[in-house]
Order: structure tokens, then C-alpha cells, then sequence
């Protein structure tokens, strides 16, 4: 077998800044890798995730000209953990904005979670705008999907961890967590509200490797962090991401001849591996690899392995 590929060095960007995108939001971008090289766009999870320094190395900075940004609300972009104008069809406005401010026709659009979620709807309505698609970790966004991870599902799973993620919420709240958390996150109560959201959050950091990673879940148990994925994720979720139920995977036919890679954990506990499944049948164009012994988070080897993999194989390299 061969070696594992894993990242490439660490890297700073050659340019940041801010993109006035409306409603009172500016959005934070980076650029790295090689002005003018192979364009690419790095969508982050959550969502309210942010990006980070690792990500900038999953591509050959020789080879591609990168724009990681921070989606409205969350990470550097301004203002913080809002929900006023945050909706999935604001982010794929905010796309094409960067994209016409890079100055290219077609790029390369990289998403793990629900960065692939928001890659999916991107790629749906703007298909040719969209020369490769790399996904991780599908997640379609379907009731299935939600009530699976936050009600009856994962739970018994990690039945000590979503005691915890119960925690919060009285018992005769339960039966509707995500409603319940979103009282608690838009509420007046600060306190009330780190609390829903450090447990919310941790919820996610927790159960999302394939074996305890404290280092890795150890930043969603953050303050400032926490209140902007709690919350964002929270709004965008109890709203099943402002798409008709079983839109991404109904559409599908629009990637037709767009060239992908789908990469899933087969122990993916947030997103279950059905839903990769179906897009794989649903887009038989995509190159397809579910990693045994992985599973959510785009740091587990097999996984970060097929990623590497495929942005090179985009880049022209084998």
C-alpha cells in the first residue's frame, strides 16, 4: 500500500482582507498558494465554523491560487455570530462575490461538512462556475440527517456525551432540542446562552473523530468561539438551511458534468454514509472512496490522504 499523503508546510497567506458583502456584513478572506496559479475556494463547516491555518494546507501552494474565508458571522468576518442576513443563499451570493473579485471564470470548489452542504447548493445554481467539486463528509441536510444527530440516533452512540448536550434543556423541552437550544442562543440571558452554547458545541467536537482527540475537540469549548458556531449553526439548522427537503440530492443531475471526488468516513457519526451513498448515485461522474476506520473530521489520515490526493490530481499532478 502506499504511503499516506498528509499536509503540505505550513503557510501564510500573500493577501487578506475584507469583502463588503451588504446587510451590514464584511467577510473575511485569505489568499494562499501562488497568484494567478490553479483558482480554488475553500468552503469551511459548521456552519460558523471559520477557517483556519491548516486548511490553507490542503492544496500544492505551487499549483493553486486558494481564497479560504470566514462565512458571515463567524471566525474574523464582522459582525460577530450575527444571524441578520445569514442564510445558505446569502453564502452562495458571497461565493460569486469573491469569485468576480478574483477575476475567474471557473474554480475549483473544495467543502467538508457542511462545507459540502454549501458547495452542493453553490455548484446546484451555479454549475458553471465550477470546474471540480471535492466534497468530505456529506451532509445533505434533510430532517433524517438533523433529527439523527441532535434528537434519537447519535445519541446512542455517545450516550454519556448527549447527557451533557442534554444538559442545558429541561427535561420536557427534549423532545425538540434544536428549538429548545435556539431559545436559549437568541435569548437575553448571557450567561443561559455560553452555557446552551458551550454544550452545543461541544456536542459536535466530541463525536466527530473516530477516537478522542482532546487537542482537536479542545477549541470548541472556546467562549467566543462556541457563542458564534452554537448559534449560526443553530439558526441554519432549525431553518433545515432555507432548502426544500431532499433539494441537494433532487438536483443532483445539475453536476452532471462537473468532475468531483467524494471522500466519507465509513464511521461518520454526524453524517451518515447513506447520504454519500446517494449523491455517488446520484452523480456517477464523482470518483467515490468511503475511508474504512475514519470518521468525520477531515484531520482522520484516510481521509485527509484522498484529499490531498485529489486536489493534486486536479492540479495535473498524479
Amino acid at each position: 500500500m502506499s504511503e499516506l499523503r498528509t499536509f503540505y508546510p505550513e503557510i501564510e497567506p500573500y493577501e487578506t482582507g475584507f469583502l463588503d458583502v451588504g446587510d451590514g456584513h464584511r467577510v473575511y478572506f485569505e489568499r494562499v498558494g501562488t497568484k494567478g496559479a490553479k483558482p480554488a475556494v475553500f468552503l469551511h463547516g459548521g456552519p460558523g465554523g471559520g477557517s483556519g491555518p491548516t486548511q490553507r494546507r490542503l492544496f500544492d501552494p505551487a499549483l493553486y491560487d486558494v481564497i479560504l474565508f470566514d462565512q458571515r458571522g463567524c471566525g474574523k468576518s464582522t459582525p460577530n455570530a450575527s444571524l441578520e442576513a445569514n442564510t445558505t443563499w446569502h453564502l452562495v451570493a458571497d461565493i460569486e462575490r469573491l469569485r468576480e473579485m478574483m477575476g475567474v471564470e471557473q474554480w475549483l470548489v473544495f467543502g467538508g461538512s457542511w462545507g459540502s452542504t454549501l458547495a452542493l447548493a453553490y455548484a446546484e445554481t451555479h454549475p458553471e462556475r465550477v470546474s471540480e467539486l471535492v466534497l468530505r463528509g456529506i451532509y445533505t441536510l434533510t430532517k433524517a440527517e438533523l433529527d439523527w444527530y441532535y434528537q434519537f440516533g447519535v445519541s446512542e452512540m455517545f450516550p454519556d456525551k448527549f447527557e451533557r448536550f442534554q444538559a442545558p434543556i429541561p427535561e420536557d423541552e427534549r423532545h425538540e432540542m434544536m428549538a429548545a437550544y435556539r431559545r436559549r442562543l437568541t435569548g437575553d440571558d448571557r450567561a443561559e446562552q455560553v452555557r446552551a452554547a458551550l454544550a452545543w458545541s461541544l456536542w459536535e467536537g466530541e463525536t466527530i473523530t473516530l477516537l478522542p482527540n482532546p487537542d482537536y475537540s479542545g477549541g470548541f469549548g472556546e467562549e467566543d468561539y462556541a457563542l458564534a458556531f452554537a448559534r449560526i449553526e443553530n439558526h441554519y439548522f432549525v431553518h433545515a438551511g432555507w432548502l426544500e427537503e431532499g433539494q441537494l440530492l433532487r438536483d443532483a443531475y445539475k453536476l452532471k458534468d462537473i468532475p468531483g471526488v467524494i471522500i466519507h468516513g465509513r464511521y461518520d457519526m454526524p453524517c451518515p454514509a447513506k447520504y454519500a451513498w446517494a449523491l455517488h448515485k446520484a452523480w456517477p461522474k464523482a470518483d467515490f472512496h468511503l475511508i474504512e476506520g475514519a470518521g468525520h473530521a477531515y484531520l482522520e489520515p484516510g481521509i485527509l490522504d484522498q484529499l490531498i490526493r485529489a486536489t493534486d490530481r486536479f492540479a495535473g499532478k498524479n
